[in-house]
């Protein structure tokens, strides 16, 4: 019945955030404080040929998760994303997977970790991973608490996604109209202003949409 209330409150949680990047920030806080002895919970996300999505929350771990995921190269997190499998860490400090993570470790009195993946379909592969100030953290319930967690959140993040990429092709449309009626050109010359002004600025077309429509509703 525990677990139950607990899937219950993430949905409602994860489905009222703003944005897809609100609910990552709102799972790392919710799982940091339903999985007992959690001090630090974050999350990676590896999309195809773009940079690492990271959040996290709880000031304990912060330096691990900043030595793993500046390199993008190994630790707990990124092996869990890139294999889809549980990885473990009964004391992060003095495991030989992953040696420079150990002085982070150490110095922040993090020794187990649990990774488990967390994978958005047609998006991207990641893992929510759990830092724990004692070792061989955490038990069995404790793990399977935090599993079924991730795996309720993975149903959820990617509606939430589903929801995002709508609602950003709703505002590239807006700005194509917006463009059209401004220069009078085709549909076809707008996306192409739309492209270009988009590389010139090094943002990408929604974000310059967005900031289109907001012009053009001032003016209005």
């Amino acid at each position: 019945m525990e677990l139950a209330g607990l899937l219950h409150e993430l949905t409602a949680r994860l489905l009222s955030a703003d944005n897809f990047s609100q609910a990552l920030e709102r799972l790392t806080v919710f799982t940091a404080g339903a999985v007992p002895g959690v001090v630090r919970s974050s999350v990676v996300l590896i999309g195809e040929g773009g940079p690492l999505t990271h959040v996290g929350y709880g000031q304990a771990g912060a330096a691990i998760d900043k030595v793993q995921y500046a390199t993008g190269a190994r630790g707990p997190g990124l092996d869990s994303a890139r294999t889809r499998s549980l990885v473990t860490a009964p004391d992060l400090a003095t495991d030989v997977r992953w040696p420079d993570l150990a002085e982070a470790a150490r110095a922040e009195g993090i020794h187990a970790v649990a990774a488990i993946p967390l994978d958005l379909p047609r998006a991207e592969v990641g893992a929510l991973s759990l830092y724990f100030a004692t070792t061989n953290a955490p038990g069995a319930d404790h793990l399977l608490t935090a599993m079924a967690l991730t795996n309720q959140s993975e149903v959820l993040l990617d509606e939430l996604r589903r929801r995002d990429a709508l609602s950003s092709g709703a505002a590239v449309d807006r700005a194509i109209g917006v463009i059209i009626a401004q220069r009078g050109c085709g549909v076809q010359e707008a996306y192409d202003v739309l492209r270009d002004t988009a590389q010139r600025l090094g943002l990408d077309r929604h974000a310059v949409a967005d900031r289109l429509i907001a012009v053009a509703a001032r003016k209005a």
